[in-house]
């Protein structure tokens, strides 16, 4: 069992295609991203093939090594109509379907049925967001015997949120793992977990705001047990934004949004979240401000540490008479990202 180095769990949306499409080569080459759809509610089977492509088309350009796409939000109606738009980019493109116990037997049918086709392999995403329950082990082996011995298997087992309120989190991963590794010869097996706060208003008032990675530690916990599939175990998460940030269904009509945003910056032990404005007179002042204070930080990593970091200087040290490079809401998620798969895939590595 062997796999990627990093494994994040990314939505369909043009801040985390731009943001994966610009990280230097060599650290796009360690990552495989978990693709994922958003809610498509009400959408016509019919139109779906059109709707897809919008969102997949990007992200399928920039995984040239690469990844997972899934649908979890799909409705029941919608099963045949996505399965069938997901596998042109599955059997034309890098990207590996998607299922898991949870999942419809069509569902899980149709990705399957596309596994053997593209012959690239399965991903397998169970999960585990409260305590681990025996029972998703026997509905894992049904799933499995479905596949059969020729589909390549890949266990993404995701925790989803992990904050300080699980500390039992890493407790629970292992005991999912201890249940799952051997249900099969899985080509790679990674652990995923959201570790990033939902950002609010009230927690930026009194300033920047630090939270710690929870998610991290989870994985350090269960890589130092010793088990002898933890040596082979891939790290994954949700990047700079909550697991619930999946879940929310496009809106294109709408319009405007809040007054405020925030900067977001990964320290090896935290997230520092400082906040910025989306108009005012005041703007250009408060975002410049905002990113001095990441690149003030003792744990700020320079300016050539990565794309993320160089527009957190330029940010930093721009006029106050422009708003050119100030950023705004998309800006700000694609620079977190930027900075954040950085230097993930630099400490995984040991760089």
């Amino acid at each position: 069992m062997s796999g990627p180095l990093y494994v994040p769990v990314l939505p369909t949306k043009p801040h985390a295609a731009g943001a994966f499409r610009l990280l230097w080569p060599d650290v796009r080459a360690a990552i495989r991203p978990l693709w994922n759809l958003p809610p498509l509610p009400g959408v016509a089977p019919e139109t779906l093939g059109t709707m897809v492509g919008t969102y997949v088309d990007p992200v399928s350009a920039v995984s040239r090594h690469g990844g997972w796409i899934d649908a979890p939000f799909g409705e029941n109606a919608q099963t045949a109509a996505l399965s069938e738009a997901l596998a042109v980019y599955c059997e034309l493109g890098r990207l590996r379907p998607v299922t898991g116990p949870e999942r419809t037997p069509e569902q899980q049918a149709a990705a399957v049925e596309t596994a053997r086709r593209c012959l690239r392999g399965l991903g397998v995403r169970v999960r585990v967001t409260a305590e681990w329950d025996g029972r998703l082990g026997g509905d894992v082996r049904d799933l499995l015997d479905r596949a059969g011995p020729e589909v390549p298997l890949d266990l993404l087992l995701d925790m989803g949120a992990v904050l300080d309120d699980r500390p039992d989190a890493g407790k629970e991963a292992l005991r999912a793992l201890d249940a799952l590794v051997p249900l099969a010869v899985w080509r790679s097996a990674a652990l995923l977990g959201g570790g990033f706060p939902r950002v609010t208003a009230d927690m930026l008032e009194e300033g920047p705001c630090e939270a710690s990675r929870a998610e991290w530690s989870m994985w350090h916990e269960v890589r130092a047990t010793g088990r002898a599939y933890t040596p082979l175990l891939g790290y994954g998460d949700y990047g700079v934004q909550p697991p619930s940030a999946l879940a929310q269904a496009p809106a294109p009509g709408r319009k405007g949004g809040p007054p405020w945003g925030a900067l977001r910056y990964t320290t090896d032990s935290s997230y520092l979240l400082v906040k910025t404005l989306t108009r005012g007179p005041d703007r250009i002042a408060v975002n410049r401000a905002a990113a001095r204070r990441i690149t003030e930080l003792p744990e700020f990593r320079g300016g050539e540490a990565g794309q993320g970091e160089e527009w957190l200087s330029d940010c930093a040290h721009g006029p106050l008479t422009t708003s050119e490079g100030v950023g705004g809401p998309t800006e700000w998620l694609r620079v977190g990202d930027l900075q954040h798969m950085t230097y993930v895939v630099r400490s995984l590595s040991g760089g």
